[in-house]
């Protein structure tokens, strides 16, 4: 699909050249982050360039999981073409429902070319909302405008049948587990509950149970695709800052920072259990083998670290592309750099995260 030169112009990089005999299956582990979630686009994007790269199966959270379901149904379409296009067509999409939205920059932050709500007064007044009110206060009806858009963009039907693995996260409100949703049982409540802010948005009922943003359990969750995956290799797509330099004291940084390190909590202490099985499985047992062979690896980009936490609400579609520009050169360099050990050996050092236990 053709892309705007004035604000979405994203070189294409030539595939990686590798040998004909050589195919890598992977799987994927997709974070959610609201709008920053179109850094993972980026990403997507520069990996179904790879031919030599398979998927076995993918674990998504929140945004991750809806960008997660889109590729699978243009792949189940009609393969990495129509991947790429369902992607950004649901993005388009997404920037185009948002021109509706209160949510706007300000003149100020739009003239300094600053991607940031922190000025905005319809932002400010939200914020302040919905720390003092209920969302079944504010927002009696339930109402979620990304409802339609995963119906429109999303082929459940396909998502069933495919022999990719889908896992999608979200929080039980009642147990405050994780549940974890495969192929067959996805929806677009699905989708929605794994998404679901809860001082923004109703709990999203299904079968019964109130479910919330499933970041708070497993941001992603990992263990299925080492249970329930043949690929040896993950690939972590990571848009939750885990460490922050800056020293932020405003109230704003402060509360947004709470939520990185609650997001971020399951995925470390995941790592970290994989890492210590990894070092006390019994090689001579099958799921000894599962955790001890496993190979886990990183894209991630700094840029995120630099953005206001106001911007995970925007989506201008300049800033989204400028995210999905970004994470096509998060790939490309993570290509560059360790494609070559795909397959082989793991780029993410497990073992340093046992390091930092107390």
């Amino acid at each position: 699909m053709p892309r705007n030169a004035s604000s979405t112009s994203s070189a294409k990089s030539s595939p990686r050249t590798a040998p004909p005999s050589r195919e890598v299956m992977v799987d994927l582990a997709l974070q959610g982050g609201g709008s920053h979630g179109a850094f993972t686009w980026g990403v997507l994007d520069r990996l179904l360039d790879e031919r030599w790269l398979w998927l076995d199966g993918i674990s998504g959270t929140s945004a991750g999981a809806m960008n997660a379901a889109v590729m699978l149904s243009g792949l189940e379409r009609g393969g990495r073409a129509d991947a790429q296009a369902s992607l950004e067509a649901f993005w388009r999409a997404v920037a185009d429902a948002a021109r509706l939205s209160p949510l706007q920059r300000g003149p100020l932050d739009v003239l300094l070319g600053r991607w940031s709500l922190d000025a905005s007064p319809m932002y400010l007044m939200f914020d302040l909302a919905a720390r003092l009110w209920s969302p079944y206060a504010v927002n009696p009806l339930g109402g979620n405008p990304l409802a339609s858009l995963l119906e429109k963009h999303v082929d459940f039907g396909r998502l069933a049948a495919s022999p990719i693995k889908l896992f999608v996260t979200a929080t039980q409100v009642r147990t405050g587990r994780g549940h974890v949703f495969t192929n067959a049982e996805l929806s677009p409540a699905v989708l929605l509950a794994s998404a679901c802010l809860p001082t923004m948005f109703h709990a999203v009922e299904i079968d019964g149970e109130a479910y919330w943003d499933g970041g708070f359990a497993g941001n992603p969750t990992i263990t299925p695709l080492i249970r329930h995956c043949r690929s040896q290799d993950t690939i972590l797509v990571q848009i939750n800052p885990i460490e922050r330099q800056q020293d932020r004291k405003d109230a704003q940084s402060i509360l947004n920072r709470i939520n990185e390190i609650s997001f971020n909590a399951p995925l470390l202490k995941e790592l970290r259990m994989m890492a210590l099985l990894r070092q006390v499985a019994d090689p001579g047992r099958s799921e000894g083998q599962q955790w001890a062979h496993m190979r886990m690896h990183r894209i991630g980009t700094d840029a995120i670290e630099n953005l206001s936490a106001s911007s995970k609400m925007l989506a201008e579609w300049p800033f989204l592309c400028m995210l999905r520009d970004e994470g096509r050169r998060a790939a490309e360099t993570f290509l560059a750099a360790h494609g070559d050990d795909l397959g082989q050996r793991s780029t993410l050092d497990l073992d340093a995260l046992l390091d930092e236990e107390v």
